[in-house]
This record gives C-alpha cells, structure tokens and sequence, in this order.
C-alpha cells in the first residue's frame, strides 16, 4: 500500500507557493503522491479562487525530487489531446519520471462544461474522453500520429521530447462504482481511481464493494501487469485504528490509500488543517 495527499486547486491551493510548501512537507513526512483536483470552476456560484493545476504541479515538481504527482482528475473532454500531452511529458521531464495522469469525464458537467459553451452530453464526452485516451498514448510515443476520429483530426505529427517514463506515463481512470462502463474504460489503462455513491470524497468505501471492484476490473484486464486501485479517506492517526480502517482495503485489493478531507466539512480548502495532517505523516501500523 501507498499512501498519498489529495488537495483542491482552490482556496488556499490556488497559490503555487503554497502548493510547494504542501509538496515538500509531504515528501518530507514520508508520503508517496501529491494529487490535485483538475477544476475551472467547480460549482460557479461559490465564487472560488482557483489556480491552474499543471501549473501548480510545476511548483510542485522543483520542491520535491521523490513523491509521484498528478491530476485526480482530468476532464480529458475540456482538453485539446496535442496540448494536454505536451503539458504531461513536460512535467515528467521535468519530474524525472514522476507523473500519474488521471482521466475523467469530470463534473459538474453544467458548470464547468455547460458554462463556457461545451459540450455537456455525457454520450459525446465519453467518446471524447475515449478518443483523447487513445491520443495521448500515440502522442506520448514519440511517433508521427495520424488520426481522423469522431472529436479529433491529427495531420502527421509527431510530439516530442517523450515522457521519461516508458511506455507511456501511468494512466488512472476515475469513475463512479457500481458503475460498469468507466471501469471497463480503467481496465485498459494502469489504474482506477473509483469513487463510491455510498461513500462520498473524504469517506472511506465499503470493504465489499472495493473486493467487487477489484474482481470486476480483473475480469476485464487484457494482462496480468501491475494495475493501481485507489482508495481514499480521512484516515486516524492512531496506528491501530488506521489499521481497522485500511488493512482491510489492502487486502481487498486497493493498492493506494489516498488521503481526504470529507468534501462536506469546513476546511476542504483552507491550509492549516490540512497541513497539519500531513506533517503527521503517512498511517501507520
């Protein structure tokens, strides 16, 4: 099990000095990921501040030279494909191989969609997503991509430099469970990074449901090669405790525990708190 801090890109998180600052701390205090929300507006009448998360990985990746660091998730639909992959292999350059891209349909739909005039057909951002996928894995190849698809035309192009990493940065797709389609969509990638109707972002799912999970991805995995599931929640510092709550998830499958703040509660995106979790380090038992 890996252990991971997953942050909003707004509020306090929209600074990239802070992001750096929350970066260093984690890397220092033993955590293995950084995470960030990819959101333009999230839901608009809150009014929120927000920075732009490949920038703010950016600052993330020159404070620290260990933990992985990503997007959790990336509306890959609200993205143009060519330049999504150059903003992904240039990060992990400059990472040195430290990237995990995470893709989505991404939500609100009406709102961080619908209002800027995007498509927000749930139908045709599922193609897009599907079709971005299949790009940004040609793009990130190295090879002249040709390409006429349903949402994208690509005119022998080739992007380069590659990622460092080979063959291809490591792909999470998110999706909600029980849900089947987005995790028969993860089942081809390297990762799922599922969320759980009964268990909302910041509590920990059901044992049962993560065992179903892992068995119904399984089934559909082309390979037997090393695939990530990710669970999450705010977990208790309490090494006995975080046992109970997390044991049970590692042998139901889940590969990473990401670490949450639950979306209903004061501080979802205030420094402090989440800071201070941090600096307590990973659970430990």
């Amino acid at each position: 099990m890996r252990f991971s801090v997953n942050i909003p890109n707004f509020g306090a998180f929209a600074d990239a000095r802070t992001v750096a600052s929350v970066a260093t701390a984690a890397e220092e205090a033993g955590w293995d990921g950084l995470f960030l929300w990819d959101h333009v507006v999230h839901e608009k009448s809150a009014r929120r501040t927000f920075g732009e998360p490949w920038m703010l990985l950016t600052a993330a990746a020159l404070a620290t030279s260990r933990i992985k660091l990503g997007a959790m998730v990336t509306p890959v639909a609200r993205r143009r494909p060519h330049q999504l992959a150059r903003q992904v292999s240039t990060l992990d350059q400059m990472s040195g191989g430290r990237v995990i891209f995470g893709a989505g349909l991404g939500a609100p739909v009406a709102d961080e969609f619908g209002s800027f005039g995007e498509p927000t057909d749930k139908v045709a951002l599922a193609e897009m997503l599907d079709e971005g996928l299949d790009l940004l894995d040609r793009y990130w190849s190295g090879e002249a991509v040709n390409h006429d698809g349903k949402h994208y035309r690509v005119d022998d192009v080739a992007l380069l430099p590659t990622p460092v990493q080979r063959p291809r940065v490591p792909v999470w797709v998110a999706g909600y469970w029980p849900n089947r389609r987005p995790m028969r969509r993860a089942a081809q990638w390297d990762g799922v990074f599922p969320l759980f109707r009964s268990a909302n972002h910041g509590y920990a799912p059901p044992v049962g449901e993560v065992r179903d999970l892992v068995a119904y991805v399984r089934e559909h995995r082309a390979d037997d090669k090393p695939f990530d599931v990710v669970v999450g929640g705010t977990s208790p510092t309490d090494p006995a405790a975080a046992r109970d709550l997390i044991a049970p998830l590692a042998e139901a499958g889940a590969t990473w525990w990401d670490e949450r703040r639950h979306i209903d509660e004061p501080g979802l995106d205030e420094l402090a708190p989440i800071l201070r979790r941090i600096e307590q380090g990973p659970p430990r038992w």
